[in-house]
């Protein structure tokens, strides 16, 4: 799954954002999910759903404030 840069994220759209943010949670319930069934996955994708969804909800959150600033 490589983590993607933080300037690839910076060209999406606030609702390409939204969807992705949405898409790895959804990524991430279903490996913790896995690890309490003990199935198999990489533990280290766990910690690269959560750095990615960090950065995308911070890219998200500061955009939002940038607009209520301009308004």
């Amino acid at each position: 799954m490589g983590l993607p840069k933080f300037t690839d994220i910076i060209s999406l759209s606030n609702a390409e954002i939204s969807k992705e943010i949405i898409e790895t949670e959804n990524q991430l319930f279903n490996l913790r999910f896995k690890k309490a069934t003990r199935q198999s996955f990489k533990s280290n994708e766990i910690k690269n759903a959560k750095r990615k969804i960090a950065q995308l909800k911070t890219l998200l959150t500061s955009r939002l404030q940038k607009s209520e600033q301009t308004d």
